[in-house]
């Protein structure tokens, strides 16, 4: 059967796998070890880096587990935050952030050491006081958030600073491999079905905190549905794993968040 020259065309051009460009960083972002570094790297680099009483700009505290090192390097890939001092804490997520009795014991046993090695909101306390702008992100568990309000009280923060509280954001499954052999215009479609679970405490957050103090970053990205998008309108890779972002994924959640939250106003 003859096939017009033009339809012909169409109907390659629409099976064509992805450009070099987005087939170069999906091989990339198969690499789970270079990946994961480049979501620690820059955290860890200024983590408990104390502020310099001799610099005249704010200071900004990013607080919280590997989701925090996703939202700080939103913040570096887009410039953003440029005239604040910047220091980190990181907290991992099986410990949360939490002060008191009342958070220890939904520590898992299996967690108890790690927990009593790591960072806190305690050892923390001091730098929080310093700060101008205090932000915490994290793949908060139930319990943690459901004492959040309670937990952002001990923390006795002065009217004049400047709190943000992130919740976390899920792709679904990610399978890079499998994406090698579709189309720029497929990978700008595709989607995947999201873990319930940050999506209800999201909404927990948002019930008890407010949009004041609350960002959604999942919402932010994803819209309110059970599924999220996987590439950004150019056909680069958002998260490499389901949870954490790429170069590129960092770049364009970073400008969704400071352009449509709270945050904007620390531009």
């Amino acid at each position: 059967m003859y096939i017009p020259l033009f339809v012909g065309l169409l109907c390659f051009g629409s099976m064509m796998p992805a450009s070099a460009d987005s087939r170069e960083a999906l091989l990339k972002a198969t690499d789970t070890e270079v990946s994961g570094e480049y979501t620690r790297q820059r955290f860890l680099a200024v983590q408990k880096k104390p502020f310099d009483p001799a610099d005249k700009r704010k200071k900004a505290l990013i607080i919280g587990d590997s989701h925090a090192q996703d939202f700080f390097n939103s913040v570096l890939e887009n410039g953003y935050l440029a005239n604040y001092q910047l220091s980190t804490r990181y907290i991992p997520t099986r410990c949360q952030m939490f002060f008191g009795e009342k958070g220890a014991e939904n520590i898992q046993p299996k967690d108890t050491a790690l927990c009593e090695a790591s960072d806190n909101l305690t050892q923390a306390a001091a730098q929080i006081a310093e700060a101008d702008v205090v932000i915490m992100v994290a793949r908060w568990q139930e319990w943690a958030a459901k004492l959040l309000p309670e937990t952002l009280k001990s923390m006795n923060l002065r009217a004049e600073q400047s709190l943000v509280v992130l919740g976390a954001k899920d792709f679904g499954r990610v399978s890079v491999r499998n994406y090698l052999k579709l189309s720029d215009d497929e990978l700008r479609v595709l989607s995947n079905k999201v873990d319930p679970k940050p999506l209800a405490t999201n909404q927990l957050l948002r019930d008890s905190l407010g949009d004041k103090v609350f960002v959604d970053q999942q919402r932010l990205i994803c819209g309110e549905g059970a599924s999220c998008r996987l590439f950004t309108d150019d056909a680069q890779l958002i998260s490499y794993d389901g949870g954490h972002l790429t170069p590129a994924g960092a770049k364009y959640v970073g400008q969704l968040l400071f352009t449509n939250s709270l945050l904007q106003r620390f531009q």
